[in-house]
């Protein structure tokens, strides 16, 4: 009986990979590089599939809104007298921010800036077309809403400036800004729970302002049709299509146990509702509107009886501009002027922005952006945390669909913006804790990990990591303070040692054998048909587990065909040292997995698979390029090499170890 053949995976002729942007107010700490780094993983090994001239990886700092603010206003109300401008605070801290990401060996065709440059110039242009874009579709609204004011400071407050408790019923969230928590719940100012002004310290009013706003609310249908169309693929994450879905529900009031009896006193001036079952023991009671305009009228009713409440999840309108002085200027609309884009929206766009200014940067056309964002050939993967899923779900998919005009289609055949593959991750936990830069945990910042680890250690352990299903600790000895200083392994680099160990002893095995017994000469031979089909075997099941991101499993296959080299090289050694043709075949046999892994390898740990292939003699143009994958070693050689190896040092190493951990191991030995 034949064995089941499952379908290679398709992908596009043209990729755009994304990764979250971090704010232009601060370093970047570990979640910055869990999240990019896996982006650049999977941009590498798109290169190295569909070739590097089609694939564009950007990303950038997110230079405005309120954190930036509010942090610029601390330092200079701490007396710092570095930038004279918010702009050189938010410049110094994008240079950091893009040579940190060198250091890891990140490499993106462009890091750009949202407010810097010529990115941040086209970021101005294309912040003007999607407001005209909406604006066609009649999908823009004035809405009078209520925004916090310090009495004090005489001032209206954004984001940031304001401090309270999330509104959204089961929220774990430690702070919660004026319309959205630090876990990314979106809510109505008037709904944030205790409100503190960052300026004075006092509980800021709420008056009345007039913004522009997406009518995300009217978008239910189409988002549903969407949401369904991937549902079950095997590349989509099941924990954000459950998160999104909760988005879709009717709009709902959770009433607190202890305000039943007043809320039943009430009732009757509320707008009509819906009660769901309420059991008299249990913490809340449901209530549930047909319309989100009837959940805020009795929002208010409660609020003025003083009965405690949270809402639900739905779709609101998704707020476009704001009064902050520091983004991106919008143009005046319906009477509304001297407003700036609020920096959801633009930050959602910023990386079309992006790919516009570094195809400009190598002398493309003005329309080649569309390419890659408007066409079935391209396809754009976004990878970001999972707190960030509702804007990059319903609110950006739904801006998308809304530039096509006031009918769209989920699937468009002219050249209007295609639905992006969103990526998300779950949490990196620290130490089994939730961290974060405004909470109680405060997280590593990335650079302290090259202090104790090398670049391609903190690579695959981040990679290695199930993060498409599960919340996941980072636990690295070096950063414990409980930990004993002794033999026992480093969670941080269990992973790393399968370079360290494992791939370095079959290499250094491999060239010292040919060097001694065939000077260094590549015997003249095929490799088996057995390993080839060891070598295809493989190559198909990372190829889907990379399809899909699953990249803990993209992990494991690496990891045991690096094992399985070593395994085939001991079980065959001592029959083929006195035997100079199973040798030739057991050399070549060896040489041909040693290729495959290094294509497999070479998106994790780039540098050291490029070395690698150098000692080889490959042809550098071919040997990643999955054009030539399943074929023999021979084809991917340099031909005037003559099949002659680099000359490999006693005791040298392809993947090393931090020289911290070769100290420490020199000092348990003494």
């Amino acid at each position: 009986m034949n064995e089941f053949v499952r379908p290679r995976p398709s992908f596009p002729k043209k990729a755009v990979i994304t990764s979250g942007m971090p704010y232009g107010n601060k370093l970047l700490h570990f979640g910055h590089l869990g999240m990019t780094l896996r982006a650049d993983i999977f941009a590498r090994f798109m290169r190295d599939r569909i070739g590097s001239e089609n694939v564009i990886f950007v990303s950038g700092t997110d230079c405005y809104g309120s954190p930036a603010v509010e942090s610029f206003r601390k330092l200079k109300e701490e007396g710092n007298t570095e930038f004279e401008s918010i702009k050189e605070y938010v410049e110094k801290n994008h240079n950091l921010q893009k040579d940190i990401f060198k250091k890891f060996e990140i490499d993106f065709n462009l890091f750009g800036a949202s407010a810097l440059g010529r990115a941040g110039e086209i970021h101005n242009e294309t912040s003007k077309w999607f407001l005209d874009k909406l604006l066609k579709a009649n999908m823009i609204s004035v809405h009078s809403s209520l925004q916090f004011y310090d009495e004090e400071h005489k001032c209206l407050l954004n984001g940031r400036q304001v401090v309270g408790k999330c509104p959204i019923e089961n929220c774990q969230s430690e702070k919660g800004y004026a319309d959205e928590c630090d876990l990314g719940h979106q809510y109505l100012p008037q709904d944030l729970i205790d409100p503190i002004s960052a300026l004075s310290g006092k509980t800021p009013k709420l008056i009345k302002v007039e913004n522009l706003y997406f009518d995300l609310e009217k978008c239910n249908d189409i988002l549903k049709e969407w949401i369904d169309s991937i549902d079950r693929k095997s590349d989509t994450c099941q924990f954000m299509v459950k998160e999104i879905r909760e988005f879709f529900k009717k709009p709902e009031i959770y009433i607190k146990r202890e305000f039943f009896d007043k809320f039943n006193d009430i009732k009757s001036q509320l707008p009509s509702f819906e009660e769901l079952d309420r059991n008299e023991k249990a913490p809340s009671a449901t209530i549930v509107f047909n319309s989100l305009e009837e959940r805020e009228k009795a929002c208010e009713i409660l609020a003025k009886h003083e009965i405690r409440y949270r809402t639900g999840k739905t779709l609101t309108p998704f707020r476009l501009t704001g009064n902050i002085d520091w983004g991106v200027p919008c143009p005046e609309v319906n009477g509304i002027k001297n407003q700036t884009f609020y920096v959801w929206p633009e930050s959602l766009w910023a990386p079309i922005s992006f790919s516009k200014a570094y195809l400009e940067s190598i002398g493309k056309d003005e329309n080649e952006w569309k390419k890659y964002w408007c066409s079935d050939d391209g396809l754009v993967y976004q990878f970001l945390g999972e707190d960030n899923l509702y804007f990059y779900g319903p609110a950006q998919q739904a801006i998308w669909l809304y530039t096509q005009g006031e009918n769209p289609k989920l699937n468009p055949t002219d050249d209007s913006l295609r639905i992006t593959k969103i990526n998300p991750i779950k949490s990196i936990l620290y130490m089994n804790k939730k961290a974060s830069s405004s909470g109680s945990v405060k997280p590593p910042m990335a650079l302290e990990f090259l202090e104790h680890y090398t670049p391609e250690q903190v690579r695959i352990h981040f990679m290695a990591m199930n993060l498409a299903n599960n919340n996941v600790s980072l636990n690295p000895k070096a950063f414990d303070n409980d930990a004993k200083d002794d033999e026992s392994i480093d969670p941080m680099v269990i992973e790393g040692n399968l370079l360290t160990n494992v791939y370095n002893r079959i290499l250094r095995t491999f060239f010292y054998s040919t060097q001694k017994h065939f000077n260094g000469i590549i015997p003249n031979q095929k490799p088996s048909d057995e390993i080839k089909e060891i070598c295809k075997k493989s190559i198909l099941d990372y190829e889907r587990f990379m399809s899909d991101k699953k990249f803990h499993q993209v992990y494991n296959v690496i990891d045991v065909f690096i094992r399985n080299i070593n395994k085939n090289w001991v079980k065959q050694i001592d029959n083929a040292v006195n035997d100079e043709e199973k040798l030739k075949q057991l050399t070549v046999d060896t040489l041909q997995m040693i290729y495959i892994a290094n294509i497999l390898l070479h998106p994790v740990a780039p540098s050291g698979t490029e070395n690698v292939a150098e000692y080889l003699g490959f042809d550098k143009e071919k040997c990643f390029n999955w054009n030539y994958i399943f074929e023999n070693y021979e084809n991917v050689l340099d031909k005037t090499k003559n099949r002659e190896l680099k000359f490999l040092k006693e005791k040298e190493d392809f993947f090393k170890r931090h020289q911290s951990q070769l100290d420490a191991l020199a000092n348990r030995n003494n």
